[in-house]
């Protein structure tokens, strides 16, 4: 199922069960997600993604980064990180999501597709790090993408495009029964960043910056 819409109802589930994803479309201007499309570019310490496969360190073209309330560790793909102290414009990105959605987070993961041929394979955000059915905020800034879901069961598929600017909302049991993937392709020559701002509830509460 093909779900591509420039009407945008951020009360719609887009999801036929078993889960809940709404689509606010872009919740900024377009001169608003250019400037920080470009300040995130250039201000956040972007590096290779690390995975270690059946014992196997593998690097990826896309970049990652990290950052939060306090340095909490996240770990997948057996590989942990630590989180970066928030800059001015993270915080206040995550201030608007959170305005939006209703919800609190306390990091962020942002990923950097330098074109199309980047993507990321099919998976859930399900680690023990993340607060079990909280919600996860997603924000997109540059090349328009194609995000798809599958159910890890009945393997019904959802297709949205998510917009320059905009914010998609992944809660309640998302995580457990759908799988989320952003497809290669050839079509798409410039980067896109994306933000997903989450809830990390296993760490140590000494922990201080």
């Amino acid at each position: 199922m093909n779900l591509f819409s420039n009407q945008n109802n951020p009360d719609q589930n887009w999801l036929p069960h078993d889960g809940i994803v709404n689509y606010h479309g872009s919740i900024m201007t377009y001169d608003r997600a250019n400037a920080y499309y470009k300040k995130l570019m250039d201000a956040i310490a972007w590096k290779n993604d690390v995975a270690v496969i059946y014992g196997k360190r593998i690097e990826t073209k896309r970049k990652v980064a990290w950052y939060g309330d306090l340095p909490f560790e996240y770990t997948y793909s057996n590989t942990t990180k630590r989180a970066l102290p928030w800059t001015p414009e993270l915080l206040e990105l995550k201030k608007l999501v959170e305005e939006r959605t209703g919800e609190s987070f306390n990091s962020c993961l942002l990923n950097l597709y330098h074109s199309g041929e980047e993507g990321m394979a099919w998976h859930s955000d399900a680690e023990r790090d993340l607060k079990k059915n909280g919600a996860i905020g997603s924000l997109s800034f540059g090349a328009e993408r194609k995000f798809a879901f599958k159910h890890k069961t009945t393997k019904e598929k959802v297709s949205i495009a998510l917009e320059h600017g905009s914010l998609l909302v992944m809660k309640g049991t998302t995580q457990s029964h759908w799988l989320h993937r952003l497809p290669p392709t050839k079509m798409v020559k410039t980067p896109r960043i994306n933000l997903t701002f989450r809830t990390i509830v296993d760490f140590d509460d000494d922990i201080h910056f």
